[in-house]
């Protein structure tokens, strides 16, 4: 049971979250996985309010909705009042007064929360399902989980991020927890895609020398809708799964009883050799299985807050 100082009102960043309040979250989420079932005790109402697209966090915050017993409006940016000019202030408050509970929210925006948040008047809780190139909490604590389930555990742990670092909301979120939770961080990629902020929390390197060491290798998705034109019209598939995917040639060096992550969509071929993404030590759809109870575990917090939980 989460204590009651940690019941919050909204969940839109791992930077004010420490390694408990992590961990708190992770248990309930396994919880969940082990059959575990919410009580709501009054109707609850979400909304997923997506400006970017999306396959899995998408559906996996609609499942875990589901899962929950919430009711979950429909909503699609193309078609709303988006379109016309109205703010995103304008169309959450839209939706809490209308009686939606929660609000989960992608946007390409860094920090779009900090507006709402900044209303005090706005009563609606808001979970962040991914901003711009800053957090994204929920694969965040999907990927702590799927750790956890593995190795019982952070203290020690080699986790090595490779890819594209500075686009990339993953990176910064897991990053940044795993530094609190005892892990060991590395990072490797491009070096024109680091982001020189990532130093606080690990180490850049050679992919190869590092990936022998490693227990966890996270490969990050190239973020072609992020790159400058210039940058997205030099990239080169091929070379850059030569130089910096996950090759078969390069599984076959990795750590006995290492795993494989991606937060997906899997560009095979590329960050990642196809006939990798299902071997037997990929993590990868365990990770999506995984997303399911971690968002409910975080829906729990806020529905808790608004004691419909």
């Amino acid at each position: 049971m989460i204590s009651t100082e940690r019941i919050q009102p909204n969940l839109v960043t791992v930077a004010n979250m420490d390694a408990e309040d992590a961990i708190d979250l992770i248990h309930e989420a396994q919880a969940y996985k082990a059959g575990k079932q919410a009580v709501l005790t009054a109707p609850a109402y979400a909304v997923n309010l997506f400006f970017e697209n999306s396959t899995r966090t998408k559906t996996s915050f609609q499942m875990a909705q589901m899962k929950l017993g919430m009711h979950v409006l429909e909503f699609e940016a193309g078609t709303s009042s988006v379109k016309k000019g109205e703010s995103l202030y304008d169309t959450v408050k839209t939706m809490e007064s209308i009686g939606v509970n929660i609000a989960v929210i992608r946007h390409p925006e860094n920090e779009y929360y900090k507006q709402l948040l900044n209303h005090r008047d706005l009563k609606i809780g808001i979970v962040n399902g991914g901003d711009g190139s800053g957090q994204h909490p929920s694969q965040c604590l999907l990927d702590m989980m799927t750790i956890d389930e593995e190795f019982g555990g952070f203290k020690g742990l080699k986790v090595l991020i490779i890819g594209d670092l500075s686009h990339s909301r993953v990176a910064h979120s897991n990053a940044m927890m795993l530094n609190r939770l005892g892990a060991e961080v590395y990072f490797a990629g491009p070096e024109k895609w680091y982001d020189p902020a990532l130093e606080q929390y690990g180490t850049f390197g050679n992919f190869d020398e590092l990936l022998p060491q490693m227990d966890v290798v996270n490969l990050l998705r190239v973020q072609n809708e992020r790159l400058t034109t210039a940058d997205g019209q030099a990239f080169n598939a091929n070379q850059y799964h030569q130089a910096y995917g996950l090759t078969l040639d390069r599984a076959a060096k990795m750590k006995q009883g290492a795993i494989i992550m991606h937060p997906a969509p899997v560009n095979r071929g590329v960050e990642v050799d196809s006939s990798l993404v299902e071997a037997p030590n990929s993590r990868i759809f365990q990770q999506m299985t995984n997303g399911v109870y971690t968002r409910m575990a975080i829906l729990s917090r806020v529905l808790r807050y608004q004691g419909l939980m």
